[in-house]
């Protein structure tokens, strides 16, 4: 889909929709074909592209990671043995740093979360027509709706949060007890006599912890996927424009590179240290 092909309002809402695929208000099952038909499908709608990119995208990491491990050898390391090794070494080192307990799940959920968000962020990396524009002629269909960095659809991301948060909830019950668990929400910071005020604030700072792990990433992904789809509309304005929007993409994507980095980096140690806390029990 070119930003010739459509108005600048249009070409930067048919970036910005998901392939969803849904109940349709007919009564069949398909996919939504306007934005509108999207949203009438509801909650148990499929954005298909994120769904498909996050998945292909965790399967290279299996991959890759699977392959270094097999071939791992005690000599002198391969390019992507010496790679693995210091990504391993980087994550059991933040682990070490940010986790007090003992848990051999947190250190491999670390590594898989901050590789798999990577990965999904990088995606942000390439030509923001390039892969629509080879599903829309594979398919045959000039207006498909296909987005290519799951981290912009808020489904995604707190579809991982969720899962963090679950997590907490599970290691809170488990290493305290039913009853420390709800004590911790009940009877602090004020006591027994404030537990009106114990249960609002540490509910509300419980629930704070999947809300903010899914909308810092996914709002500044959303951001950085804005920033690209504005300069996109540049190659269609001149010579002038166009050189100058090739100048503002590469120097948005070196930027980039460190965000999406970060982003990554950022949702791994708060899952860290949610871990932690859950882990720790207050007397």
């Amino acid at each position: 889909m070119s930003a010739e092909a459509l108005s600048s309002t249009d070409y930067i809402k048919h970036h910005l929709q998901n392939l969803t695929f849904g109940h349709k208000a007919d009564g069949t099952w398909g996919l939504a074909h306007t934005a509108a038909e999207a949203k009438e499908m509801g909650f148990w709608a499929i954005n298909v592209d994120t769904m498909g990119w996050s998945i292909f995208l965790g399967l290279v990491f299996l991959f890759f990671f699977s392959k270094a491990a097999r071939s791992a050898t005690t000599g002198v390391p391969g390019g992507l043995q010496n790679f693995v090794e210091w990504i391993v070494e980087f994550i059991d080192n933040s682990v070490r740093g940010s986790f007090s307990g003992r848990n051999p799940l947190v250190a491999p959920l670390a590594l898989t979360i901050f590789i798999w968000i990577f990965l999904m962020n990088a995606m942000d990396l390439l030509p923001i027509d390039w892969l629509p524009q080879a599903a829309a002629a594979i398919t045959g269909n000039p207006h498909l709706f296909f987005k290519v960095v799951p981290s912009t659809d808020p489904n995604a991301t707190f579809g991982m949060s969720i899962a963090v948060f679950f997590l907490v909830l599970y290691y809170s019950v488990k290493m305290k007890g039913l009853g420390g668990f709800v004590g911790e929400l009940t009877l602090q910071p004020f006591g027994k006599f404030g537990l009106p005020a114990n249960l609002f604030l540490e509910g509300v700072n419980l629930i704070a912890k999947p809300v903010s792990l899914a909308l810092r990433l996914f709002g500044n992904m959303y951001a950085g996927e804005m920033i690209f789809i504005l300069i996109a509309l540049m190659f269609s304005g001149g010579g002038v424009l166009m050189l100058a929007g090739g100048a503002l993409q590469w120097a948005w994507a070196v930027f980039h590179i460190l965000v999406i980095t970060l982003q990554a980096f950022i949702f791994m140690t708060l899952t860290i240290v949610y871990l932690d806390m859950a882990h720790q029990e207050h007397h």
